[in-house]
Parts: C-alpha cells; sequence; structure tokens
C-alpha cells in the first residue's frame, strides 16, 4: 500500500526532506567554515623566515567591504601583515619555545603587553559623536554626589610612591560609566588610567594602581587629542598597563619560587 506522499516505494517526501536538510546543512558548515577565514588567515611559520602558508580547506573568500558606523569601511582579507618590528627573540632554538622582548619589555608591545593595531579613529556613539570623552567635554555627566570624586586624588603606583595627580575623569557616553582617570604627571604631561587598572581610595584620597611602578607612568602611550582618544591609543594605552604587570619590576618576571 502506498502513501499519497510517496514518490516512489523507498522515497517519499519525509526523505527527500531529510536529504534537502543535509545538504543545507553541509552547505551553511562550509560558507560559515569559509568565513571564518577572512581574519587570520593564511597561517605563517612562527619564526618568519621560512615561508610557509598555512591555509586549510576550504580556502579563503574573496575580499568584501563591509560598511562600519560612522562612514569608515573594512575589507576582509586586507592582506596586511602583522606587525613585524617586534623586539623579541625565542629563549630557546626548537620550534614553538617561548619568546622574550630584547630591549625595554615595557614598550615591547609583547606579551601581557601586547596590542592589535586597531583604526586609528575613536569608538563612536549611535550619534555619531567620540564615545569616550573627559567630563570636561561631557557637561551633562557629574560624580553621583553619594561617590567620592577622584579628581585631586593622588594616583600611587605599585612601589607606594606618587606617580601623578587625577586631573579628570573620562567618561563613556554609552555605557554611562568612568573609563579613564587622567593622570597629571609632574612633569606636566598627563596620560590614561583605566579604571580596570585602578582602586579608588576614597578615605585617604588617592587612587592605586598595582600595575605599574611610579616611574613606569611616564612611557605611557599619550592620545593625539586632549579630548578624544582612539582604538588603536586605547589598545595601546591598556596593553602598556597590562605588560606592567609582569615588566614593570625584574623582580615580577622572576619564579616565585
Amino acid at each position: 500500500m502506498y502513501s499519497y506522499l510517496a514518490i516512489t516505494p523507498h522515497i517519499d517526501l519525509a526523505l527527500i526532506s531529510l536529504y534537502v536538510f543535509w545538504a543545507f546543512f553541509a552547505g551553511l558548515i562550509y560558507y560559515l567554515h569559509r568565513e571564518s577565514k577572512r581574519e587570520g588567515y593564511p597561517l605563517v611559520e612562527d619564526r618568519g623566515s621560512r615561508a610557509i602558508s598555512i591555509v586549510g580547506f576550504p580556502g579563503i573568500p574573496d575580499p568584501k567591504t563591509y560598511i562600519l558606523h560612522g562612514d569608515h569601511t573594512s575589507t576582509l582579507p586586507s592582506g596586511r601583515q602583522d606587525r613585524s618590528d617586534l623586539a623579541i627573540a625565542p629563549t630557546a632554538s626548537f620550534s614553538g619555545a617561548p619568546y622574550a622582548p630584547t630591549g625595554d619589555p615595557m614598550g615591547a608591545g609583547v606579551g601581557p603587553g601586547a596590542w592589535a593595531e586597531r583604526q586609528d579613529v575613536p569608538d563612536l556613539t549611535v550619534d555619531g559623536a567620540p564615545k569616550i570623552v573627559p567630563l570636561r567635554a561631557a557637561p551633562t555627566f557629574w560624580i553621583a554626589a553619594e561617590d567620592p570624586d577622584p579628581r585631586g586624588f593622588a594616583v600611587v603606583g605599585g612601589d607606594k610612591r606618587v606617580a601623578g595627580v587625577v586631573s579628570d575623569i573620562w567618561v563613556d557616553l554609552s555605557e554611562y560609566m568612568m573609563r579613564y582617570f587622567e593622570v597629571e604627571l609632574p612633569s606636566g604631561r598627563k596620560v590614561l588610567l583605566p579604571t580596570t587598572f585602578a582602586k579608588v581610595d576614597g578615605k585617604r584620597g588617592r587612587v592605586i594602581c598595582e600595575a605599574l611602578y611610579s616611574d613606569n607612568f611616564a612611557g605611557v602611550p599619550v592620545t593625539k587629542s586632549p579630548d578624544q582618544v582612539t582604538l588603536l591609543e586605547e589598545d595601546m594605552i591598556v596593553g602598556y598597563y597590562g605588560g606592567g604587570l609582569l615588566y614593570a619590576h625584574p623582580g615580577r618576571a622572576e619564579p616565585l619560587l
């Protein structure tokens, strides 16, 4: 007895639907795996001297231009190579050996201090305005009366010495939160301190940053604009503080035992 949905005694609509689903799902996996190779491919030999290009299957997709917020565009794959000016050297001769900085580790931008070459433009709000600005440029924002106002507080490094004074606070206009403390150094230079690397001690009137020692603050990357910070500058600044967790003092990079 045949079902009215049967095409032959062995093929019916349910079986065809199953095969169509399998074909669609296989195509979806192929498409997503291929699209995932728009960035980070081709893989290269870690020594850099051997011309090895690893792509695998499927291959790298054709370039596609994406329209970003703020009239910016990004074409991927871009063909742009990773940073090649890294002052590092392998700690051993075997392949895969870890690298160590060869010069000033705080300024090397490697390891915990690594940063990516992001676009050198500010992050924007939905209205197209710079998203992270100091309070002096955001008159509609203020510190809640219930919280301590850290402006004027001393900034203390991991060596318990004063590095500078908080001169302003940079806020995120989209997230309604503090992102950076602006620190004025004794030299008059102003640098940004990410709030994630700081602890506010309202009772003692100070901001503590264990990541850096007081003399390390002079090397914090500065912004080109006094009232804006770009995506690239943010990565470099946060990377510098991250590097301080390991490189601010030679003793931090030594074994515990």
